[in-house]
């Protein structure tokens, strides 16, 4: 790669906004068409599956809460590969970013064969927990079973997801998720189209599609000219760099297992409102999380370029990623809130064709997308000070602010006023309480005027 390439690429040169841009993109787009294909779950089993939709709908819905706690703490960790790969690559450290690369895989592996086994052994009494309708619950618990069998396969595509995203590269992965997500939804429509499956058929599409994904990225590092080269014969756990990765991604997998937890506690509320609620919400949730996934690509976009020009101790450029990720996510997530806005009931009606069921499901797409310009800011100003190595007390914070404010909002305020509605009040004010609290946080760390002087 000669050096005019190598400067048009590097983070660390040239100019920021069209980068950012470029990186921040096909990130978004990989969440997008990740829960796109996610989504044809719900929208098969729901169209295709007669009398049982609503309640194969409601069972496919209350696994994300308790999917994502299991999975998001060590996802948390791969912020951990992100932050030391970046760090590495701006500091042009390559025998770091080696062992980084090597050690995440290992930890990868190892992770989700232990998250695979405890998930099968405390499935069916953490499901008990959640209220869920009977008519939905042998079917949740079926879905989970084999979705976390595949666990050791979802943390491979997502810490090589990570590594790619810390040299700077969000292409591939959202080539190998194109590749996956098409041969999970023909899997989806072959079991319970033409095989009469119904959750356990797209529980298993899902798992086989990611073994495909983390496949390509594993062929892709095999292959790769950088420093994040991967050759079998090189694993081996690095006790400083795991160190490292841990100091970063401990914090961040706390944060995302209490932020989960809570999210626990109100699906379990939202169950208690009944199956046509729960489907609703599911059906939702598949709607609204797309704009989650831009206002989360512009954050991991931020932690990647802080994280390089840090590295090179360029700390004008780690201020000048978080003001044009500011900036540019703003543009952005205002647009896709605006569509999502306009065209909820129109992508809701997907799942379903229950009319009260697309406008309970729209309750939730009003609160929570346009809630989610809150979390742009606290996403990009916590993603910046990981860049520099500042993971707890972003954690703490978040935890405090949202998980806190939520949990006692169900346990009071939802006790006294039933309603769908009422649950859905607590995002935007969990999610504007905290967006303020990082914001002081910042103010007080200022992570730039702090290294530049011990520079």
């Amino acid at each position: 790669m000669n050096a005019k390439k190598l400067r048009k690429n590097s983070m660390t040169e040239g100019s920021l906004w069209n980068k950012i841009l470029g990186f921040a993109f096909p990130l978004a787009m990989t969440g997008i068409l990740q829960q796109a294909f996610n989504a044809a779950d719900i929208a098969v089993v729901g169209n295709f599956t007669g009398d049982l939709g609503e309640a194969c709908m409601a069972a496919v819905g209350a696994n994300t809460p308790i999917i994502n706690f299991i999975i998001n703490g060590f996802l948390g960790i791969s912020l951990g590969t992100n932050v030391v790969i970046a760090n590495a690559v701006g500091s042009k450290d390559d025998e770091t970013v080696q062992k980084a690369v090597h050690t995440s895989m290992i930890v990868a592996i190892i992770g989700g064969i232990i998250v695979a086994l405890l998930g099968e052994l405390i499935a069916e009494p953490l499901f008990r927990l959640q209220n869920i309708s009977e008519d939905a619950f042998d079917m949740a618990l079926l879905y989970f079973r084999i979705y976390i069998a595949g666990t050791p396969v979802i943390l491979l595509y997502n810490f090589e997801a990570a590594i790619f995203r810390g040299i700077g590269n969000t292409r591939i992965p959202f080539v190998a998720l194109v590749i996956s997500g098409v041969i999970n939804v023909g899997l989806n429509v072959f079991f319970v189209v033409f095989m009469g499956r119904t959750v356990d058929g797209v529980a298993t599409a899902t798992v086989i599609s990611n073994m495909i994904s983390g496949i390509v990225l594993l062929l892709f590092l095999r292959k790769s000219k950088t420093a994040a080269k991967f050759d079998e014969k090189k694993l081996k756990i690095s006790g400083p760099v795991l160190g490292k990765i841990l100091k970063i991604g401990v914090p961040a997998c706390l944060q995302s297992c209490v932020f989960s937890s809570a999210n626990i506690i109100i699906q379990s509320a939202i169950n208690s409102l009944g199956t046509l609620v729960a489907a609703a919400s599911s059906a939702a949730f598949n709607i609204e999380i797309f704009s989650y996934y831009v206002l989360n690509s512009f954050g991991q976009a931020c932690t990647t370029f802080t994280g390089q020009n840090f590295g090179a101790k360029k700390f004008d450029r780690c201020k000048k990623s978080l003001k044009l990720c500011l900036l540019e996510g703003i543009v952005i997530e205002g647009l896709m809130v605006s569509f999502l806005l306009f065209f909820g009931r129109d992508l809701i009606s997907v799942f379903t064709p229950n009319p009260e069921l697309v406008e309970i499901g729209y309750i939730r797409v009003m609160f929570i997308t346009t809630a989610h310009l809150l979390s742009l800011f606290y996403d990009v100003m916590s993603g910046y000070m990981r860049g520099y190595g500042i993971s707890l007390s972003p954690a703490l914070v978040t935890m405090c602010c949202i998980c806190g404010i939520r949990i006692i909002w169900i346990y009071t305020v939802f006790e006294h006023f039933r309603s769908f509605t009422s649950i859905m009040a607590v995002y935007p004010l969990s999610l504007g309480v905290n967006a303020l609290a990082i914001g002081i946080l910042l103010l007080i760390k200022r992570p730039a005027k702090k290294y530049s002087a011990q520079a």
